[in-house]
């Protein structure tokens, strides 16, 4: 289970608004972390995106009583990573791609695995992955996204290699 994420931006109090768009919930300055914002889902779990500046890194601490610090880049970051999020939202494919048309992102329906289930790929700051479920697209995830169904693709995966 998922209660908080951190993803870097170029400009985290509008990709935090956003987000909060995306989910119906909010956003707000995130005070751990200077020039930070996160969006807040709203839920019953306290679901939260936390958004970092996108020249800033996390890096363990140096004490016991501290286990994170953070500090600026020693270079610019790579602009893309292997990081990406399964997100749910509310709203419809429409609104979801729209919303990515809007902030000139890259917003696309996409089919994972052999049909499993859709995704709509959103692209914060085009480099950035988030995949948004649609209430339609959650209920494909579910369906599919069992133990079994786990199992069975690791026991293929063995079994090829």
């Amino acid at each position: 289970m998922l209660f908080h994420a951190s993803i870097p931006a170029r400009d985290p109090q509008h990709t935090a608004n956003v987000l909060a768009e995306l989910w119906g919930g909010f956003a707000a300055p995130f005070p751990s972390f200077p020039d930070s914002w996160m969006a807040v889902a709203g839920d019953d779990r306290g679901t939260i995106i936390e958004v970092y500046p996108h020249d800033r890194v996390i890096t363990p601490g140096g004490g016991l009583e501290q286990s994170v610090s953070f500090g600026a880049a020693s270079a610019e970051p790579s602009r893309y990573s292997a990081f990406h999020m399964a997100i749910a939202t509310p709203k419809s494919p429409e609104e979801v791609i729209a919303i990515g048309e809007r902030e000139g992102w890259r917003a696309v329906r996409c089919t994972r695995g052999q049909n499993f289930f859709d995704v709509i790929e959103f692209w914060i700051d085009n480099s950035t992955m988030l995949e948004f479920l649609t209430p339609e697209m959650q209920s494909q995830y579910l369906a599919f996204a069992s133990p079994e169904n786990f199992k069975a693709m690791a026991k293929a995966a063995a079994t090829a290699a």
